[in-house]
């Protein structure tokens, strides 16, 4: 590897030191939140509902994917799946506290808490995204999730491509180009040439087939649209979709819409979001009724 010229380090000068020591607020947005260690930071009890399965979460795209996947779970019929929802506000420190770091000790939303498992038993606590999708998927016998094996595998597949691709889009692309407190050209051209790969893999692969897993819409649409879906529409990291010309995409965008178009999807964007067009925050929801009765809009 050819040696670098520290006076061309950003900023001029730097070179890592021996042992990388942490320095409080540095992050940028969320500066605040971010910390070299896990473990609870304070004694603080979640709240519970009436229903068996307990979501604890915040409406960021690897949030959605929970209640999208359980409002297509009570949309096709399956009553056992109705849920409370409450928020954890990350930016509040919330995934902290000790009830939370119980369910989840890597301190991430989503988290759920099923207090009535298939076969009996004591609750079990689910989290990392992916594990919701597929514990609810065989929950409830198979839902949204083949048996065939070679459907089955395709949509485990595309699954894992999108937890592996998450990084690059949110940490990776979305941080520097959004929320980093400085815009540094090397990182953005790095994270926007992966991104548009990964946009150009899907893209690809859409020409072709309906949905990831081929006809069928699976666990692996609910885990990428809230990513890929979102980036398209042009609804994350500001003007994210111009620069990076997601309209390009024509495969990507048919599939995007058609998604978007979901009932259950819609309701599911709206649990525990705080933010935006008050018409579409459901802070939490523990009821049906609730997105009739008690959107942000309503109580207001």
């Amino acid at each position: 590897m050819a040696p670098r010229n520290p006076a061309e380090s950003f900023p001029a000068g730097y070179e890592p030191s021996k042992v990388w020591e942490w320095e409080k607020g540095n992050g940028g947005q969320f500066a605040n939140i971010n910390r070299p260690i896990a473990g609870a930071t304070a004694e603080k009890e979640l709240p519970v509902g009436q229903h068996p399965l307990q979501l604890y979460s915040m409406a960021t795209p690897n949030g959605a994917k929970a209640s999208i996947m359980l409002e297509e779970l009570l949309a096709a019929g399956h009553a056992g799946a109705e849920y409370d929802a409450w928020p954890i506000r990350i930016g509040e420190g919330d995934q902290f506290g000790s009830g939370f770091v119980d369910i989840n000790p890597n301190s991430k939303i989503p988290a759920l808490l099923d207090r009535s498992p298939k076969g009996g038993g004591a609750p079990v606590r689910v989290f990392e995204s992916a594990s919701i999708l597929v514990y609810l998927a065989e929950k409830f016998d198979g839902a949204f999730l083949p048996t065939d094996i070679k459907a089955r595998t395709e949509t485990f597949n595309w699954l894992f491509w999108q937890m592996g691709s998450a990084p690059f889009l949110g940490g990776g692309f979305g941080h520097f180009y959004a929320y980093a407190p400085i815009h540094i050209k090397y990182a953005i051209d790095r994270y926007a040439m992966e991104v548009k790969r990964l946009f150009d893999v899907l893209d690809r692969h859409l020409a072709d087939n309906r949905y990831l897993a081929g006809e069928d819409y699976t666990i692996a649409d609910m885990a990428t649209w809230p990513w890929y879906g979102v980036m398209a529409l042009g609804e994350v990291y500001g003007d994210a979709a111009t620069f990076l010309d997601l309209a390009s995409y024509k495969n990507v965008q048919r599939w995007t819409a058609e998604i978007a178009a979901r009932p259950a999807i819609k309701r599911g964007r709206m649990v525990n979001r705080t933010w935006g067009d008050p018409a579409g925050q459901l802070p939490e929801r523990h009821a049906a009724s609730d997105f009739d009765t008690k959107t942000a809009d309503k109580l207001a």
